[in-house]
């Protein structure tokens, strides 16, 4: 039986960004996720793959109909080469948020919901597999509960979950390098019958961490510049700040850096500035979500930087006074996805420039 977190964030631009969902508890059960590993490839079924608490759901031909929660798991399938299987979406990308390569192929796929999908319009959607970024949580909106997963059965769905996000926040360890996105990236090849394309989509973030981790990775941790993710649009008042169960915890410590708030068990969590100001990060990222041109994103990463520069609580900062800002998007950094590699890459550049290629 698969857990039921519910939890659901009124925060519009946290939402946007990871909706603050609470994961399935219990120990991890990866049999079936490792003997997909086997099958990706080959693309032979059946297939079988977990979900938090280590339930199976078993696949015994590819699904033709899929629906996906967000446009996370739509960009994984899009990247897969599955998503003409795709017959809609909640929470869509917005114009222009996705590579060039991807946006068009986005365009075409139906939106189901601009946010969490109703009940009943996900149960009548004719989807024979429907994907969950995230845990499941209380709709809201007065789109009421969340299908159950006898609702699921019932409806001829397969119920399954990307765990490197629906997990994270009751992991009992902290996140630290990329092995569950790689996995969901693997499972999701084997479901699809896209494997091949898997695999090489693993073996490219791969190649670009292990690299960074050749230059940089034997740096002492004392002497790791300390990282603070700044997520402008959550809001200025109060700050969330990625902790160490967040897939943002793990880019940021493969690009060898310290995440200021790893000391923080769970994903995601408000905390006061005067908390920030403790912390006095060496370096601060300016997480702004993607506005869909590069006008755009420039303006809100100097609406950002204006704010911190400005307001009497960080000025002080030393990250602030000695300009160490990085304008990378908050989704490639606090979404799992292929981009998680890219930005280790592009964060220990910039911290250890000159020494990584």
């Amino acid at each position: 039986m698969r857990c039921r977190s519910r939890v659901w964030s009124s925060t519009a631009a946290v939402v946007l960004g990871g909706l603050l969902a609470a994961g399935c508890g219990g120990e991890q059960k990866d049999t079936a996720d490792e003997e997909n590993a086997g099958k990706a490839v080959s693309g032979a079924y059946p297939v079988s793959v977990t979900d938090c608490t280590g339930a199976e759901t078993t696949f015994a031909k590819a699904p033709g109909k899929i629906v996906t929660s967000n446009a996370s798991s739509l960009e994984l399938l899009l990247r897969l080469g599955a998503g003409d299987k795709v017959i809609g979406t909640g929470f869509p990308p917005g114009e222009g948020t996705l590579p060039a390569d991807l946006d068009a192929r986005a365009r075409k796929v139906k939106v189901l919901s601009d946010t969490v999908i109703p009940k009943e319009k996900l149960l009548g959607s004719g989807a024979d597999l429907y994907i969950d970024t995230f845990a499941a949580m209380d709709m809201g909106a007065g789109t009421g509960d969340a299908p159950t997963e006898e609702a699921f059965k019932a409806a001829g769905i397969k119920h399954i979950y990307l765990k490197s996000t629906a997990c994270a926040a009751q992991s009992k360890s902290a996140v630290t390098d990329l092995s569950a996105v790689e996995a969901d990236i693997t499972s999701l090849g084997a479901v699809t019958g896209t494997g091949a394309k898997a695999k090489r989509l693993v073996a490219g973030m791969r190649e670009k961490v292990d690299a960074v981790q050749k230059a940089v990775g034997s740096t002492a941790e004392n002497e790791r510049p300390t990282y603070f993710f700044f997520d402008f649009d959550a809001g200025t008042k109060q700050p969330f700040v990625v902790c160490n169960r967040q897939v943002a915890n793990a880019v940021i410590t493969l690009a060898g850096a310290r995440n200021a708030f790893a000391d923080c068990d769970g994903d995601y969590r408000q905390v006061g500035w005067e908390d920030v100001i403790a912390k006095n990060p060496d370096w601060i990222q300016l997480g702004v979500r993607n506005r869909g041109s590069e006008a755009a994103n420039d303006k809100a990463f100097d609406e950002a930087e204006r704010w911190l520069k400005s307001d009497s609580a960080t000025k002080g900062l030393t990250a602030v006074k000695e300009g160490h800002f990085l304008r990378i998007g908050s989704e490639q950094t606090t979404i799992a996805g292929v981009e998680n590699a890219d930005t280790v890459e592009t964060i220990a550049e910039t911290l250890y420039p000159g020494k990584v290629n």
